[in-house]
């Protein structure tokens, strides 16, 4: 099968500048470190001229300025909790602080920022935020797996809700006590799609030797990005929920490249080491222990696979900031970018044995298909983020899926941020 995530991820408004910033990760406090624009691939460029409709140079500004705002933000909210409302990148390009009182405007413009006006608190925001989400675990799952996910709308300062557009769903009765609430009406979840292995940075497994497993216990995924571990290994991190062991988390499950001729006869390149999915943090990782045909295939240099073998350096990390520019790499849709809807979605992955998991981290409007999960998000040349699932990845391409999810505001893709899959690693990622 194609891991697409087997989850439904969030689909969150994903018109570009809409969501969350409420910047509760790593602020970037180094200077920003980049390639040159003359340096990106071509399938890049192309790939964000198209998406973005902006130029190179303007994405890599756009990146870093993201990263500016979000070091800023991080210290503004620490030293003013009640006067910090979100902050964000807008559609021209200009970072924004929202504030709740005149007083912060004016020590926000000051420091050289727009600003907005909103009533309520990213700290009164996320509280909401968290009675709707407990009220959400004591519904029967007949009605809570109706709730594709949960965030929060910065901008119109309110709460989203995002609920399939089903029956149950559209008549689900929210709790009156919780103010400002959105709904957004989406599809529900995808249909599998048969297995199509692909060369490139696609990478098949099963739960034993791939010369015994039928086609149906294949799946596909995505390389994301390379890595040490604490004792300097190499590796490779993806999605958790892309091992076949991903109930237990355990390792041991056989990683290969694929030989679209004859996929039994693919070539092992390492294995799962260890994984999570959903656990208290809420995560969707895998660690891949690569072995000496993996490092020799190149897995253990700071790049990023995209279309015709291209490749992006990957320069350091960044953390999700609200309409920053993202572009994504997977093994079915290659080069694809958008911005960040959302750095902080929550959304439900059920099991096959029916129990359920909280997943959590961003949204972007990038396109997302069945294989790209696993794969790399960077903005900019900084590594961003996992794919952990997507709204579109039933799509056959991303033009049909454009087109068919025009009606609920795009496509939508959830990320689980880099650094915070570092952190629970112990893994260093590999830069320039």
């Amino acid at each position: 099968m194609r891991n697409t995530g087997a989850l439904r991820a969030a689909v969150l408004c994903s018109t570009a500048f809409v969501l969350l910033a409420s910047f509760s990760g790593t602020a970037a406090a180094d200077p920003v470190v980049q390639s040159p624009a003359d340096q990106l691939p071509r399938e890049l460029v192309e790939a964000v001229q198209r998406d973005l409709k902006i130029s190179p140079q303007e994405y890599l500004d756009r990146a870093a300025r993201a990263q500016e705002l979000s070091a800023y933000a991080s210290d503004f909210r620490a030293s003013r909790p009640a006067d910090f409302a979100g902050a964000w990148i807008g559609p021209d390009g200009n970072a924004v602080v929202a504030v709740t009182s005149p007083a912060a405007a004016q020590a926000v413009a000051k420091d050289g920022y727009a600003t907005a006006q909103s009533p309520v608190s990213a700290d009164g925001l996320e509280k909401s935020l968290a009675d709707l989400n407990s009220w959400i675990a004591g519904l029967p799952r007949e009605i809570s797996e109706q709730i594709n996910g949960t965030a929060i709308d910065f901008i119109d300062n309110q709460i989203v809700i995002d609920l399939a557009n089903s029956p149950i769903g559209s008549a689900l009765n929210l709790p009156t006590l919780l103010a400002n609430i959105k709904v957004i009406l989406s599809p529900g979840g995808n249909k599998p799609v048969d297995p199509t292995p692909m060369g490139g940075d696609t990478y098949v497994t099963t739960s034993g030797p791939i010369a015994d497993a039928p086609a149906t216990d294949i799946s596909i995924c995505s390389f994301g990005f390379n890595a040490v571990d604490s004792s300097g290994a190499a590796v490779n991190l993806t999605a958790g929920h892309c091992n076949p062991n991903k109930a237990t988390g355990s390792g041991g499950a056989p990683v290969y490249l694929p030989d679209p001729a004859d996929i039994s006869r693919s070539t092992q390149i390492g294995s799962f080491d260890r994984s999570s999915l959903g656990a208290e943090d809420g995560l969707d990782w895998s660690v891949i222990a690569l072995n000496d045909t993996g490092i020799a295939s190149g897995l253990d240099r700071p790049t990023v696979r995209g279309a015709n073998g291209s490749t992006v350096t990957v320069t350091g990390t960044a953390a999700p900031v609200i309409g920053a520019p993202v572009c994504k790499s997977g093994q079915s849709s290659s080069f694809t970018c958008g911005v960040v809807a959302a750095d902080r979605v929550e959304t439900q992955l059920y099991m096959e044995d029916g129990t359920s998991r909280t997943v959590r981290g961003f949204a972007s409007t990038a396109c997302t298909l069945a294989g790209d999960s696993g794969g790399a998000i960077v903005t900019g040349t900084l590594a961003l983020g996992i794919t952990s699932g997507s709204n579109s990845g039933g799509a056959p391409d991303c033009n049909e899926a454009n087109l068919a999810l025009a009606q609920y505001g795009g496509t939508a893709s959830l990320g689980i941020p880099i650094d915070q899959v570092t952190r629970a690693t112990g893994a260093t990622l590999r830069t320039d």
